[in-house]
């Protein structure tokens, strides 16, 4: 197994998408390892809290599309979610390494490996929720390899206001307006949108507005070298290198 290279990235940084997901489950420790390994500069997961205030990394809602059984995150506390075995991406038979991981899990292993987190925040997430995340993320010193993302902006307006200086992106599968331009701009957010609303034009735009640019999730090399071409920012991907 192996990822696809590109081989002239022309400064464009690649994320790998809920860790290396093109080869090993999605957000679990396998698959950070996996980009942790690779020339990735940084790996991307999800979090949720537990029924009893645990930070865990997992994308849906509820464990059913990974795993055999089916829990709902929020409404389960974090010893009966540890104990769920994850699936095998390919087999989708149990492997009994994979497992649900913390946060802390998560960050130790982007620490270990120099690669920046890329955290999304998800939208079942309350305000105290993400003060605990920022929290936790400031007082271990990690917030320089931290950049959060969300589909909910309220969500980064509760992490700005207590790390007014974090990076952050804005995720959206929606339309890139000169209206979400101006108002990314004036909140000092970057962006991170669906790769198919993209062109140069748009990329173009979001710079002059002193805005980066990441694109979800693409795995075509032609696409992504047309937009490496046009300097934007970051690759999200699940088998990009």
């Amino acid at each position: 197994m192996g990822t696809k290279i590109i081989e002239n990235k022309n400064g464009t940084k690649m994320i790998a998408h809920r860790g290396l997901s093109g080869l090993e489950t999605e957000n679990t420790c396998a698959a950070f390892v996996a980009a942790g390994n690779r020339s990735y500069y940084g790996i991307e997961c999800d979090l949720h809290e537990t029924a009893d205030g645990k930070i865990v990394v997992i994308h849906d809602y509820e464990t059913g599309r990974v795993a055999d059984v089916n829990l709902p995150i929020e409404e389960t506390k974090f010893d009966i979610l540890r104990a769920v075995v994850l699936n095998d991406r390919f087999s989708q038979k149990k492997r009994f390494d994979l497992r649900i991981p913390t946060l802390e899990e998560y960050i130790k292993i982007c620490e270990h490996y120099d690669k920046k987190a890329i955290i999304e925040l998800k939208g079942k997430l309350t305000k105290n929720s993400v003060y605990k995340i920022c929290d936790y993320l400031k007082a271990e010193g990690h917030l320089d390899r931290v950049v959060f993302i969300s589909f909910d902006m309220n969500l980064l307006l509760y992490m700005r206001e207590k790390l007014p200086e974090q990076p952050a992106q804005f995720l959206t599968s929606g339309e890139l307006t000169d209206e979400l331009i101006q108002k990314l701009k004036e909140l000092k957010l970057d962006i991170d949108i669906y790769y198919v609303r993209l062109n140069k034009e748009r990329i173009d735009a979001c710079h002059a507005a002193g805005i980066k640019v990441n694109c979800w999730t693409l795995d075509r090399p032609e696409i992504a070298e047309e937009f490496i071409s046009y300097g934007i920012d970051f690759i999200t991907t699940n088998i990009l290198e």
